[in-house]
């Protein structure tokens, strides 16, 4: 690469001119900015003081030993303490030559016998449907899991299926005492939506005995609570639970069924899967184990009323509570039971949890606890932290039925990419069935880009109508982008009789445009795209570098004569770079789980 040529010859250079021994893995490289002329730029001002010269003279000392030295330099200029360099057209042109007909560029295979990520995303509660922020939570996790393995490693995609503990005694009392014997099939309801709803009626009722408690009693609400029947029946039907009662248990297994194929069908909508899916049911006795040997060992204590906790006051943290007065565990303690079954798995070189940033406490308490009680793969863990995802109306809220229902949003969504693609004419070629398949990719890709192009680390505002865009920074821009070139494609093949994918073009004397030299320099940029990224777990960076290769096509586009070119060579030379940025966009999107049309 002419990046590894310039390290090298700019150390070189600092040792002969000025008896600097700088490694070439030292010198910083940098896009050279759009004013300026240049491909690739090197700040020398570090090496002023050494030199004992001005910026401007080190750097045409620099510049005039590289330009005699790599052969692929044909030029150099000099802004002050900046060295441009510019790259000969050969070099670009054999990098076409040589990628143009990969189908995977940027792309690096894993080694077989490496071991894996296992990386953990979903995560949802059998209570209730999945929502706008299982959909970033659900995109987010996919997305990563794909670019590291673009980055060329093994990846291990889990599920951990929160389904036990007192919000699925919530929904389940409330089906006992209102539902009537519903089910989804006499209610028409999805599974999960059907649960769902008897997990916000809990709430309502709740919420009215406390009020009534409160106002019978002349207490505040806070002592009320504490006195609830309805509360304390959901506890007493936990408790029931973990001690395997059979009509207790009969009845949770036919709820969290209705729940699954519910949840199967959103995940199949939205193009997510799993490897392995783990649940709580399974993994909280193991919790549970944990735990006692932690307090027989003495690095957990026990209260007086026989609650189980950990002290982490040395780490600046309070103490963290690991199993109620009651022997009933909480969410860390079937964590540490998960942690330990996944590191049995799959002796992962990294067990990562893609969880909001509200659980940032969670997963450090969880960490500490696993070293404490002398597991070593602890430091393995990483907790993915993102942002929360806000509508222009405010927070969901789950007790209250507030939030966006995720097959709700999908359905929505394709309705609105119908409607605008109507009325842009995007689909006057297609038939119903073409029609109706089009719409589901252009919204998914709409909700899927608008998602994932934020970093992950950001609290974002979803707002449906401005994500589907033909115009802009959108899924649908860039996928109304690729189709435009599998057209360009499909018509030199028609017109010209150039099969694209099997020509070996013919780049000699070929003198390239700037808008041609910029679109080879944006294709020549992906591998290290791909791998900062994964570096970063941060597919937004993906995102908005194919959004510059569509922005930087369609300017090319509206500037190049293409298929119309009189010169033959000149003209098979630009189908194939048309057609090696359309497997470019393809293979980016492919990062964010975003299917491309081959027409629109």
């Amino acid at each position: 690469m002419i990046e590894y040529e310039l390290q090298q010859s700019i150390s070189q250079a600092l040792q002969q001119l000025y008896n600097l021994e700088i490694g070439a893995d030292s010198i910083v490289l940098q896009k050279t900015k759009k004013e300026f002329e240049g491909d690739i730029t090197v700040v020398v001002f570090p090496y002023v003081k050494a030199a004992k010269k001005s910026p401007e003279a080190v750097a045409d000392e620099i510049g005039s030993y590289v330009k005699n030295n790599v052969a692929d330099i044909e030029s150099y200029n000099v802004i002050k303490g900046f060295l441009n360099f510019v790259v000969r057209d050969e070099y670009w042109l054999s990098f076409v030559k040589s990628h143009a007909l990969e189908s995977h560029f940027g792309y690096k295979e894993a080694s077989a016998d490496e071991a894996p990520v296992v990386i953990e995303y979903s995560s949802p509660n059998t209570n209730k449907p999945l929502h706008l922020g299982h959909i970033r939570n659900n995109l987010l996790g996919w997305s990563v899991a794909q670019l590291l393995k673009a980055a060329g490693n093994n990846i291990k995609k889990v599920n951990l299926v929160n389904d036990r503990g007192i919000h699925i005694c919530k929904s389940m009392l409330a089906w006992k005492l209102y539902g009537e014997g519903e089910t989804p099939q006499s209610s028409g309801m999805k599974g999960d939506h059907l649960v769902g709803k008897y997990y916000v009626l809990f709430d309502k009722h709740y919420k009215d005995e406390i009020r009534r408690i409160a106002a019978e009693k002349n207490i505040d609400e806070e002592e009320a609570a504490k006195e609830s029947p309805l509360m304390l029946e959901a506890q007493e039907m936990l408790r029931r639970w973990e001690a395997k009662d059979e009509e207790v248990v009969n009845l949770w297994k036919t709820m969290n069924g209705w729940v699954y194929e519910g949840f199967d069908q959103t995940y199949k909508k939205m193009g997510i899967d799993f490897d392995k899916i783990y649940y709580e049911s399974d993994t909280y006795l193991l919790g549970k184990s944990l735990v006692t040997k932690g307090l027989e060992d003495g690095v957990l204590f026990k209260k007086e009323d026989g609650s189980v906790w950990a002290d982490l006051t040395d780490k600046g943290l309070d103490q963290k509570l690991l199993l109620r007065k009651d022997g009933t565990s909480v969410y860390m303690t079937q964590d540490l039971g998960t942690a330990l079954l996944r590191h049995n798995d799959f002796a992962a070189k990294q067990l990562m949890y893609v969880v909001g940033n509200e659980q940032d406490y969670h997963f450090n308490v969880l960490k500490i606890i696993l070293e404490r009680l002398g597991f070593e793969w602890a430091e393995k863990i990483y907790h993915l932290s993102y942002g929360m995802v806000e509508l222009p109306n405010g927070k969901m809220k789950s007790r209250e039925g507030t939030v966006v229902d995720a097959d709700d949003l999908i359905e929505e969504m394709i309705n609105t990419a119908e409607a605008m693609s109507k009325e842009h004419g995007r689909n006057d070629e297609l038939d119903a069935d073409e029609a109706r398949k089009l719409y589901a990719t252009l919204a998914l890709g709409a909700l899927k880009y608008f998602i994932l192009k934020v970093d992950p680390q950001k609290n974002m505002l979803f707002n449906p109508e401005e994500s589907i865009d033909f115009n802009g920074n959108t899924g649908p821009f860039i996928q109304y982008t690729y189709a435009r070139i599998r057209s360009i494609i499909r018509k030199a093949a028609e017109n010209h009789n150039v099969a694209i994918d099997n020509v070996d073009v013919d780049v000699n004397g070929i003198a390239l445009s700037k808008k041609e030299k910029e679109i080879i320099k944006a294709l020549y940029e992906m591998p290290s795209v791909v791998e900062q990224a994964a570096q970063n777990y941060s597919p937004a960076m993906v995102a908005n570098y194919v959004y510059d290769l569509a922005k930087n096509f369609n300017s090319f586009y509206q500037e190049t004569s293409i298929l119309k070119e009189p010169d033959q060579q000149l003209m098979i030379f630009r189908v194939q770079l048309c057609n090696f940025v359309s497997k470019v966009i393809k293979n980016s999107m492919a990062i964010l789980g975003i299917d491309v049309p081959e027409k629109m």
